[in-house]
């Protein structure tokens, strides 16, 4: 702007520019950007190119959404489809495709990172808790979710049935299951869901510990409670809370005080909890 004010003072354009130490062009060009009366500062255009010269075309670019879409695969599945199509793209571009376009789970930035205490060993009830959600659809837009609880040293279990899942339902979940429990719980464990997120593990007043990320020893005894809560009383059932509620009531009474396991040697969880 400095070299616009010269040059309307009377100044020459190259007398400007070898004054300023820029080309007469450059002062051509600013001359034209500048209004007469203006005496705003002049800002800087951006050198940067708006275009890649290897960028993606339209037709590749097109072409991953809708195989995305069309399937909802990982960006590996992709790559391998496409190129089965004749379509060569790297994997990186397509995955950057799928995050420009808003297709790629990321990590949330509010997503607060779990620090978890280290595993307890087992010797009584209540040492270790194990909590998970089972997750029924009903139709596409519908579901039904079942938590499901399960002491690991006397297999003692608990489920309840709910139309959703938050942090507050799952400690409403975790201290209907203390009040009916003959023992107390004292180490919880669960996943990485949501459900049990850092405000779980703040508010529910018993200590928290989340499972390793994609090791699924780690929650195996929930992991198989489940599919004993699915196979045997879930399945039999027509989809409902009120269905479920009344079905998980009478099963977890059998579950608990008549069901053999061979991980208690044959015993009924009741046998492993003296005050129950």
């Amino acid at each position: 702007m400095e070299a616009v004010r010269l040059v309307r003072q009377g100044w020459s354009m190259r007398k400007v520019a070898r004054h300023m130490g820029f080309h007469h062009t450059a002062i051509m060009r600013w001359m034209r950007r500048v209004p007469y009366h203006a005496t705003h500062i002049l800002p800087t255009r951006s050198s940067r190119p708006h275009h890649h010269p290897r960028e993606l075309k339209e037709e590749v670019i097109a072409a991953i959404v809708a195989e995305r879409e069309k399937h909802h695969r990982s960006s590996e599945v992709l790559y391998e489809d496409l190129k089965v199509a004749g379509i060569l793209v790297s994997l990186s571009s397509i995955k950057r495709t799928l995050k420009r376009k808003g297709l790629l789970r990321t990590r949330s930035p509010w997503k607060r990172r779990h620090m978890s205490e280290e595993r307890p060993r087992v010797f009584n009830a209540g040492d270790l808790v194990q909590m998970d959600t089972i997750h029924i659809m009903i139709s596409r837009t519908e579901r039904i979710y079942v938590y499901t609880l399960i002491d690991l040293y006397s297999r003692w279990a608990y489920a309840w049935a709910s139309e959703k899942i938050n942090t507050r339902l799952s400690v409403q979940f975790v201290r209907r299951a203390q009040a009916l429990a003959p023992f107390q719980f004292k180490m919880l464990q669960s996943d990485n869901g949501p459900e049990w997120s850092t405000h779980f593990t703040e508010r529910v007043g018993i200590a928290h510990r989340h499972s390793r990320v994609r090791q699924s020893n780690d929650n195996a005894h929930i992991e198989r409670f489940n599919r004993s809560i699915q196979e045997e009383c879930l399945d039999k059932m027509i989809p409902s809370i009120t269905n479920f509620s009344k079905a998980l009531k009478a099963w977890l009474k059998y579950y608990n005080e008549e069901r053999r396991h061979f991980g208690l040697k044959l015993k009924i969880p009741a046998q492993m909890v003296p005050s129950y």
